[in-house]
């Protein structure tokens, strides 16, 4: 869940090219599956339980007009777990985002209900987006964009390689970037 105790700044991770991925196993009670037509109800649930929208229409709007365009791309890119009664609790994206005419791979919009945290879902969800980016990326290095508020995750996406950087994805330097290290920082003590 994020924590909007702290200030929000925004920031960017990268991963780079080449990295094996550390396996994890996933609970036997739960399973993971890929995006189907209408589970973006389900996504919107699960982002609004971590409070990453205030409303549900709010979410719905997002996904429509990010993910929505590209059926295909979402029954491969989209993640979810399953509980055994088919539940989607926790969901990942293997995107990409546009830049300067080139698909730049992006751990996108990881998420998992408060009531399901603490079963290493997370961990299992940026391993399988993680080796969906190499596969779909080409050997590139892979970007995620976060904030402070999702500071309880950085330790995570550092475990999987990727590093906290000045720079945007588009290359040019983060002004906030100061900022939220110091944020970050201030949280260790």
């Amino acid at each position: 869940m994020l924590d909007k105790t702290i200030p929000y700044v925004e920031f960017w991770m990268k991963r780079p090219a080449g990295l094996s991925i550390r396996e994890k196993k996933l609970p036997a009670e739960f399973k993971i599956t890929t995006y189907q037509p209408e589970d973006e109800k389900a996504w919107t649930e699960i982002e609004c339980s971590v409070l990453e929208f205030d409303e549900v229409n709010a979410a719905h709007a997002y996904f429509d007009k990010a993910f929505a365009p590209y059926p295909e791309e979402l029954r491969k890119r989209m993640l979810f777990i399953e509980t055994e009664n088919g539940e989607k609790v926790a969901t990942c994206s293997a995107w990409w985002k546009e830049v300067a005419g080139k698909s730049v791979p992006l751990l996108h919009w990881l998420a998992v209900k408060p009531e399901f945290q603490g079963h290493g879902l997370a961990t299992i969800l940026v391993s399988e987006a993680t080796k969906l980016l190499q596969q779909y990326g080409e050997d590139q290095p892979i970007y995620l964009h976060t904030q402070t508020w999702s500071h309880a995750a950085v330790g995570l996406y550092e475990s999987f390689g990727y590093q906290l950087v000045k720079e945007n994805i588009d290359g040019f330097i983060n002004p906030d970037y100061l900022q939220a290290m110091s944020i970050l920082e201030s949280l260790k003590k």
